[in-house]
């Protein structure tokens, strides 16, 4: 009798909690929205330069009236076209508004009113999460929109600021499905409050394996919300060592342009992206683009260096000018642009 009365108060509880999330799916679900991107890349036909259209897809959730949402940065930095489908079929294209590249985190806005009102989600304090609470993401994995998967928070991960407070990323890691699509999506706790966006996973096969990152809730509201980071619209990677040797760079580091996103600030600057795509030593990079060498009067040969010329970007005020140093088909070129007012012109 006593093992009777166990399975029927599991059975209860365990339905219960089913209700629970079913509530919750049924209030949050129609502010997530599948984000479609595309964007150019060069490849070769035959020797020639071929342009090829890439389209890429992913989540994002509503969190405000004025048509804000948040989704992942690797989703929109470089992209040209952003289209939002949202759950009644209505499609409305975004623009960037900030975005953080090294927390995978960023705001994008859409650029027309959506014919009937918007569904927005609360965004709660991803430091009162703990490690065995359970979570749930509504996202759109392999384009399936509003999917939903159900685990808990098994980690929890930090990275010091490295310079003056910048650098700043915070994961959550859980066990709650995450596939190709998911990203951007939302991570709820168990009062419907949005504590993670949906970053990446950690798999060997391609598919999930229990092994998925989301950024806190917290660390976007105070790097997109709060300090509104700049959208530099690049792909780019910091280059030392042999492959400085192999490309003349004439310092022991630079920054390689990959992509350049329309209307961004490196639109503005003019730089230009690669059309090489290599394999070296396991890394994949576009070769061919601009070759970044000093920002204003900061030399780009370490991490350090790096991280101050970000912070210098994240400064930028309307009537200020900025300074590059490049490197272009092998000749040294300096580049010099006041950032037009309409750059800082979000809200």
């Amino acid at each position: 009798m006593k093992y009777v009365l166990q399975v029927l108060m599991l059975f209860i509880t365990s339905q219960g909690f089913s209700q629970k999330i079913s509530k919750l799916y049924e209030q949050s679900s129609e502010a997530v929205v599948l984000i479609t991107t595309t964007q150019s890349q060069m490849t070769f036909n035959n020797g020639f330069p071929v342009e090829k259209l890439l389209n890429t897809y992913g989540s994002g959730f509503v969190i405000s009236n004025k048509g804000d949402i948040l989704t992942a940065s690797h989703l929109v930095q470089t992209a040209e076209t952003i289209c939002v489908t949202f759950s009644d079929g209505e499609e409305l294209s975004a623009k960037v508004l900030y975005s953080y590249p090294l927390a995978d985190v960023a705001l994008i806005r859409l650029t027309s009113q959506k014919s009937t009102p918007l569904v927005s989600i609360k965004m709660g304090n991803s430091d009162h999460t703990r490690i065995g609470d359970q979570v749930f993401i509504i996202g759109t994995p392999f384009g399936i929109e509003h999917s939903l998967s159900v685990g808990y928070i098994s980690g929890k991960y930090k990275r010091d600021p490295s310079y003056n407070g910048l650098i700043t990323t915070e994961f959550l890691q859980s066990d709650a499905a995450i596939n190709k699509g998911s990203s951007g999506g939302p991570m709820f706790n168990m009062k419907g409050e949005v504590i993670g966006i949906v970053s990446f996973l950690v798999s060997q096969s391609q598919g999930f394996q229990g092994l998925g990152f989301a950024a806190s809730s917290n660390i976007a509201t105070k790097l997109l919300l709060e300090e509104q980071a700049i959208w530099t619209g690049l792909e780019a990677d910091f280059i030392y060592g042999p492959i400085v040797e192999v490309l003349n760079v004439p310092q022991k580091g630079a920054i390689i342009i990959q992509k350049v996103a329309p209307f961004s600030l490196g639109s503005i600057m003019e730089l230009q992206g690669g059309i090489y795509e290599m394999t070296i030593e396991n890394d994949t990079l576009i070769l061919g683009g601009d070759i970044v060498l000093m920002l204003n009067d900061i030399l780009l040969v370490n991490e350090e260096s790096v991280i101050k010329a970000w912070y210098v970007l994240q400064e930028l005020k309307q009537g200020d000018s900025l300074r590059v140093k490049i490197l272009r088909k092998g000749k040294i070129l300096e580049i010099v642009k006041k950032i037009p007012d309409f750059f800082f012109e979000k809200n």
